[in-house]
């Protein structure tokens, strides 16, 4: 069975932006892994396919850039499946619990080549944020004596 092109583009809506800060963590890998197995929208995609179309898009990254690879994705995904792109790229942004730099860029242009409005975009953000929120809150203050 071949790799729908819909299929491709979403991963590498995943591996792009587990890869902006150049470092896919473990925590990333794995939101990526449940993510095309549980989600409606990977019905039919063998998980076995997984590895290859991930490294397809780290090579092509490699060779040509975030722009030819975010290119790729905005030409190959319908309308209907754009802001699923969005919330897949956020869901694996906020994976780590903390977003660099290099993400919040890389979801930026991703969502202006993608035609994702400001309050939709918004929406997702904050959706994915309250779904990676830990159970305890992470506090910096000293205890008091």
């Amino acid at each position: 069975m071949a790799i729908l092109t819909e299929h491709r583009a979403l991963i590498y809506v995943m591996v792009l932006v587990s890869a902006a800060d150049s470092d896919m963590t473990d925590r990333e890998l794995f939101a990526i892994g449940e993510l095309s197995r549980v989600l409606p929208v990977f019905r039919g995609f063998r998980e076995k396919d997984l590895p290859r179309v991930s490294e397809q898009c780290a090579e092509l990254l490699a060779k040509d850039g975030v722009d030819t690879v975010i290119d790729y994705i905005a030409r190959e995904l319908p309308a209907h499946l754009r802001e699923t792109a969005y919330v897949l790229a956020c869901d694996v942004a906020a994976a780590e619990g903390r977003l660099r730099q290099e993400e919040i860029k890389v979801l930026e242009f991703l969502r202006h080549k993608l035609g994702i409005g400001r309050l939709p975009a918004a929406a997702i953000e904050r959706a994915a944020k309250a779904r990676h929120a830990p159970l305890h809150e992470h506090k910096t203050t000293k205890k008091k004596r």
